[in-house]
């Protein structure tokens, strides 16, 4: 079972809305089946095929949730070293060839975000940037062809979610 590493403040919000799922909102639906179970012929009842379907999107969604909650590390990525590229780090790029400044915090799958620059740790950027140093270079293949980036700094900056 691979660990996934996220923000506390991920593992509240997802811990969180799978016990409203549980507790609440099971129960709400359960109610809506039972009622339309009672008017009568399910075949031709909407209303019972809808919440069924309903349930069935949620049942997976809590699926999922309890996946991702059971195999959480919860990183406080305040707390490491920054001197070589982890969870959490920032980290400044130039394109050897373009001149290009880029930057990517590496953070967990569930957190990130690409146009806001969060790269999840199991991304192919993240896995070749992992374990550098500032002043190291880094090759890519992307779909685009190869690229090379020289690692500028690397830091600690609070992490922004939404």
């Amino acid at each position: 079972m691979q660990k996934e590493p996220m923000l506390k403040v991920t593992y509240t919000k997802l811990s969180e809305e799978l016990e409203q799922l549980k507790t609440t909102e099971r129960g709400v639906i359960a109610a809506i089946i039972d009622e339309a179970r009672a008017q009568g012929d399910l075949k031709e009842n909407a209303e019972y095929h809808a919440a069924k379907e309903k349930q069935g999107l949620m049942e997976a969604r809590i699926a999922e949730l309890t996946d991702i909650v059971g195999r959480a590390q919860v990183v406080d990525p305040s707390t490491l070293a920054h001197n070589r590229v982890s969870f959490g780090s920032t980290v400044l790029l130039t394109d050897q060839d373009t001149e290009e400044e880029v930057s990517y915090t590496i953070v967990g799958g569930t957190e990130s975000n690409p146009t806001k620059g969060l790269i999840s740790i199991q991304s192919p950027m993240a896995r070749v940037l992992v374990g550098k140093e500032e002043g190291e270079e880094v090759s890519l293949v992307l779909p685009s062809g190869k690229k090379t980036y020289d690692i500028e700094e690397i830091l600690y900056k609070e992490i922004i979610l939404d």
